[in-house]
């Protein structure tokens, strides 16, 4: 990772990032607003959360939409419209082959509800942010969601 990424993720978080591998998307802003982490922390543990969304500002917009029963309306499609649901279990079985190639986790388990139910936009945002067209909720999302970077970078790049 480089060290400027790594302090901008740090400075997003208010805290030192675990496992985190690689940036997995970039703000338009420059600094990294999504990284993929390992399937194992340090110690060992087992982190199902492959894409981490990083960026507060992209967060809290985020958590607005989760607050407003967005989840709640696309878990219930999950059971009226087939195709919805085909293409959530194709974003799950996506997210489970990349967190595969990285290590085996020893339950099958993705993040953000996949596939029976949305519990989590910030990780479907950050798996279709990580790769574009792989997630119909984070797409649908990601749709709803204002220009965050809009008005400047939320930290500044190269922060220590």
């Amino acid at each position: 990772m480089d060290p400027v990424d790594r302090a901008a993720v740090a400075a997003q978080l208010g805290r030192e990032p675990r496992a985190m591998r690689a940036v997995a998307h970039r703000c338009p802003c420059g600094n990294p607003d999504v990284v993929e982490t390992s399937p194992f922390l340090e110690d060992g543990s087992p982190f199902p959360t492959l894409y981490y969304l990083t960026c507060p500002k992209a967060s809290s917009l985020i958590g607005t939409l989760e607050a407003s029963g967005l989840m709640r309306d696309m878990t219930d499609r999950l059971t009226t419209d087939p195709a919805a649901a085909a293409l959530y279990q194709q974003a799950h079985e996506s997210y489970l082959a990349r967190r595969d190639e990285l290590g085996v986790l020893p339950k099958r388990v993705t993040a953000g509800g996949m596939p029976h139910r949305v519990k989590c936009l910030h990780a479907l945002v950050g798996h279709e942010l990580a790769d574009p067209g792989s997630n119909p909720f984070g797409a649908e999302a990601l749709e709803l969601l204002s220009d965050w970077w809009a008005d400047g970078p939320c930290v500044p790049r190269g922060t220590a």
